[in-house]
Order: C-alpha cells, then structure tokens, then sequence
C-alpha cells in the first residue's frame, strides 16, 4: 500500500507528458514509468549489551601486595638487602594503608598473616646469613683430589697414535722442563685426551683468565714457562678450590705455606684464594724449592706436592738423587706425590699444543673490572646495591673476601668491582656515613668478663669472637675495651619504619585469646608487678615459625624490652607455639 504522497508524486508524473503535447500539438505516447519499490525497513538488530563483571577490589589489591613480595624475593636472591626490605614493607603498606585495612577483610586477614610468616622466615635466613661470625667465601672441591684418585684405579696404557703424537711434540716443541718419554707420562697424557678429556677442555678454557697474569709473573721472576699450567692439575684454575687437606686457591696452598711466602690468612681476607697475589707467592715458593735442589724440576714439583722435607728424607732413605729412580719403588714417596709429577708433565705437554690432542677451547673471558680505595670495612651487600650488581659478581672478583665485610682495620683496602661502576661507588662512600658502611656493632667489656664469657652470651665461637678483633683466644680484656661483634642488622621486617599495626580485633582466635585464658607460663605472677597492676592484658599472641621478640614487638608496635618484662623472659628466644602477654595500654608500650 502506497502512501498518499507516494501516490500524489506517481500522479504528477504521469500528466507531466501529456501537458507537454498539449502546448506543442504533437502526438507522443506516453512512455511508462517504472514502478515506485518501497523497501520495507530492515529488522533492527538487537546488540546484546556485556555483562560487566564486577572488580574484586580484594584480590585486585591481593594482587599488587604479592607483586612487591616477589620483588622483595628477587631482591634478596641478589643479595640487595635494601631493596627487598623496601619491597617486603611494600607488600604490607598496601594492606594497611587500602579501605579493608590488614585486618577487617577474611581474604586481606589470611594474605597478610601469610607475608608475615614467610617474611619472617627470610628475616631469620638473612640475619642468619648476614651473621658477621657465618663465613662466606664458597669453596669448591679441588682437581688434584679428584685426579689422584683416578690415577690409582686407572692407569691406561699409551696407544700408538697417542706415543706417535706425544713423540712428535716433544721432538718439535722446546720446553724449558725436561719432559722424558717414559710410560707413566704416556699414560697420563691418554688418561687426559681420553676419559678425562672434558676436564681437561675445561681446565684449559678457564685459564685463558689468569695465564697472560701468570706468564707475566714468571717472566719477571726468570721461571719456566711450562710451569704456568701447574693449576690445571692443581684446580683446574679455579681460585675456590678447596682440597680434603684444607689447600685452596688455584695454586692450591696450605696455610702454613701461604703464610711462609707472603700471603696473609686471617679471619677477614685469605689471599691464597687471590690469583695474582697467590700467583706471585707461588713464584717465590717455587724458586725456593727449585734452589733447594740444585735446580732439579722433577724433585722441587714433588716437593710442592708432598712438601721438601718428605723428599729430602726419601732422598736420604733411599740414596736416590732422581726422581725417577725414586719413584720406582713405592717405599720412599706416598703414592700421590709418586704420580704428581707425571700427571703435571702430561698436563704440560697437552696444553702446550691443545689441538694435537683434540681439544676444543671455549675461552672464559674474564670479567673487566677496576679497584676502588676504600676507607674503611664496607659490607659487600651494600656494595651490590648501589652499582647495581649481583653480591655474586663481587664475590666472584674479590674471592679472598671470607666474610660479607671487608677487612675492619683496613683504611686502603683495593675492592674489585666491575669495570665502569667505580665512580658511582666512590659518590656513595662520600655521602654515607661510617657507621652505615658495615653492620658493626659494638661490645663495651663490662668488669669481670672474658672472651670465654661474652662468646656464650653473645652466642658466638670464642676463637671467631677473639680473630674478628685480631686477638688472641687467650688474650685478657680490659673493663671499658671495645669488641667488635659483626652482625648484620635486621634489615626486614624487623625494621619496618614506623608503619601502623594492623589492628588487632580481627586476628582470629587461634592466635590471640582472651587475657583471662592465659596459660600457665604466662600467668599473672611471671608477669611484672607494675604493669599487671595497673594495665590487664590487652591480647595474647601465639608465637608462629620465624618470628622473634624483635619482630613481634615491631608488630605491636613495642619493645623487646617490654616484652620479656611483661611475660618473665630472661633471654630473646621463643619457641613456636609459645603465647606471650601484649599489654597494649602499658605506659612503655606506644601507641
């Protein structure tokens, strides 16, 4: 159905012709229109509108509270103490300073119990790490161990290609130590091209480090080139080596003979683990046992090994003035010492030309670093932080280091750090106080005590309490002296800055019960008189894993001091499970 004026239009324009004829009197015919399609409007389509999910601001702010945690957590793996203690108390600030609070929401309630427990734990294992008395200078187990106790089950014979092959390089090569063709060389250089050539690779990629440093130092001190790869049977080159007989570093020395040729070994450093320092003590040694017998190589190399006193005893023994011939027997040198020459001759012979003997070198590239001067003992942790490097990188470039600080007494101590973060080391030791360098604290002798006496109250090993202040274990103490006790301070929770506490109506009931169902070791008479007279309990709290008084009293927003007073305490441990009296209202607890 046409609408009217659809209809009017259609009309007008069938006459519009016929009025044209008209006025020129000529027949047309009229010329038909086609017809007017209306389209009939389209459908409306209904857009079916999103269901808008709710937020949940609860877990939303779950969320961004365990993206700081995780933080902290990264933080600390590097051992940046600060940075995590920031991160850690960011996890708790969000909670408390959000609408819910830490305490009202169930959800926010258990999240925040959560972090505290296991920020807790961390603040025990880093106060425990951090501990100035816990050594941190790692270790690794030394070659030479490992290498003499395969020679003793397997000694394999040379095969040709290896007798041809170690033949043409001794006829080609010039070596500035006697080398002979006998068999127990020949077997050892199989042992090394063989079984054990992957050590060997390994070995010989990680010297590439530390040979240029040490064909330097034997040049200058007018030593044979060959002895450079020593380390490659001693350690493998690496400076954390650490023998069964206690020798470390990659020249692999007792204490005793660290100290004998320069080195110092004390409670702070041990440079035995120092390459170049070692190196250098290691070219005294060395000369001195090559002068002791007239300049024989073979006996001063296993005099480094068994010590010259052993040899010169079997040399008397036996009236054998040779190696060889001395070493024939078993009856005058220990086994070790015995197969120790040959196997540092095999070692000489193969990495002097590595790829006769198929060896495929990966050189380890040292790390690029220069020395800061500093002032005064640093703890390497803040060091970390502030140049933006993990405490690996400087463990790693200053392994003499045995604890987190440098040494206390040390006013010029060279401290290695990565080549271009030296300048901005050096802008913070200006601006940071001495106190804030390195977690020292300090013991006033009090009359009466003795090393023996503070170490149990203090809790530390008396020998590690009288080294941290280059003492004897027997020295005397005066009243008034000064102790140095190296603790880390608690940089976790323990040192929340003056964040609220979470307030305490909520904590469920498992953790903190009514005054007056206080159990017996907590009861009104182990509490101090002053307090309980005139302020009852506000809560009691159950002690959880990880926490201590200092953390607890932080939570509450007191003192330990207060603590141990209101529940009898006559020393800081706690045990899990343990309920302690909080008297909120108390005049020395703050609000």
């Amino acid at each position: 159905m046409l609408s009217p004026r659809l209809v009017r239009v259609g009309v007008f324009c069938a006459l519009a012709p016929f009025a044209a004829a008209c006025a020129t009197r000529v027949a047309t015919a009229p010329v038909p229109q086609p017809p007017v399609v209306v389209n009939a409007p389209a459908p409306k389509v209904t857009t079916p509108v999103p269901t808008v999910q709710p937020v949940d601001s609860v877990l939303e702010l779950i969320t961004v509270s365990t993206g700081h945690f995780e933080t902290g957590e990264r933080e600390l793996k590097l051992g940046h103490l600060e940075s995590a203690r920031e991160a850690f108390n960011r996890a708790l600030e969000v909670l408390l300073e959000s609408p819910f609070g830490g305490r009202t929401e169930p959800r926010i309630r258990e999240h925040f119990d959560r972090l505290v427990e296991r920020i807790s734990a961390y603040e025990v294992t880093a106060l425990a790490q951090g501990d100035g008395f816990e050594e941190q200078q790692r270790s690794e187990s030394a070659t030479i161990d490992e290498l003499l106790a395969i020679s003793t089950f397997e000694t394999p014979v040379a095969t040709p290609e290896t007798t041809k092959a170690v033949t043409a390089d001794l006829q080609s090569s010039d070596h500035d130590i006697d080398i002979p063709l006998n068999a127990k060389v020949l077997s050892f250089v199989q042992l090394f091209s063989g079984r054990l050539k992957t050590f060997l690779e390994e070995g010989l990629s990680r010297s590439v480090q530390y040979l240029p440093m040490i064909q330097s130092v034997f040049r200058a001190e007018g030593l044979p080139m060959d002895l450079a790869y020593v380390p490659l049977v001693e350690s493998a080159f690496k400076p954390t080596a650490l023998s069964r007989a206690k020798a470390r570093g990659i020249w692999q020395f007792m204490r005793g003979t660290a100290l004998e040729n320069g080195l110092t070994h004390d409670w702070y450093i041990d440079e035995r683990a120092e390459p170049e320092k070692a190196t250098r003590a290691a070219a005294k040694y060395l000369r001195t046992l090559n002068e002791m017998f007239d300049g024989d190589w073979h006996l001063a190399l296993a005099s480094y090994n068994g010590g010259p006193g052993r040899v010169q005893r079997a040399m008397k023994r036996s009236g054998r003035m040779d190696f060889w011939q001395l070493s024939a027997s078993s009856r005058y040198l220990p086994r070790e010492t015995r197969d120790y020459v040959p196997l540092i001759l095999a070692a000489i012979v193969i990495a002097r030309n590595p790829s006769q003997y198929g060896m495929n070198i990966n050189p380890v590239e040292p790390i690029r670093y220069e020395a800061v001067t500093l002032p005064t003992a640093v703890d390497l942790r803040r060091v970390a932080e502030w140049i933006g490097t993990p405490i690996q990188t400087l463990q790693d470039l200053n392994p003499e280091l045995r604890r987190w600080t440098t040494p206390v007494r040390a006013t010029e101590y060279e401290l290695k750090v990565p080549d271009g973060t030296g300048e901005i080391l050096r802008e913070h030791l200006a601006q940071t106080g001495a106190d804030e360098l390195a977690p020292l604290n300090w013991y006033v002798v009090k009359k009466g005590e003795t090393l023996l006496s503070i170490a149990k109250k203090l809790k530390v090993n008396r020998i590690d309490l009288a080294e941290a202040n280059y003492l004897s274990s027997r020295s005397g103490l005066s009243t008034g002296q000064r102790l140095i006790i190296p603790r880390a301070p608690a940089l976790l929770l323990a040192s929340l800055p003056e964040n609220p506490a979470p307030v305490v109506e909520g904590r469920p009931a498992a953790e903190v019960v009514a005054a007056k169902n206080i159990a017996p070791e907590v009861s009104a008479k182990n509490i101090a008189p002053q307090v309980a007279a005139t302020s009852p309990a506000s809560l009691i709290y159950r002690v959880k894993r990880g926490d201590t008084l200092f953390s607890i009293a932080k939570l509450f927003r007191t003192t330990v001091a207060s603590l141990k007073s209101w529940n009898g305490l006559r020393s800081n441990s706690i045990k899990v499970g343990q309920r302690l009296a909080i008297f909120t209202d108390a005049p020395n607890a703050t609000n």
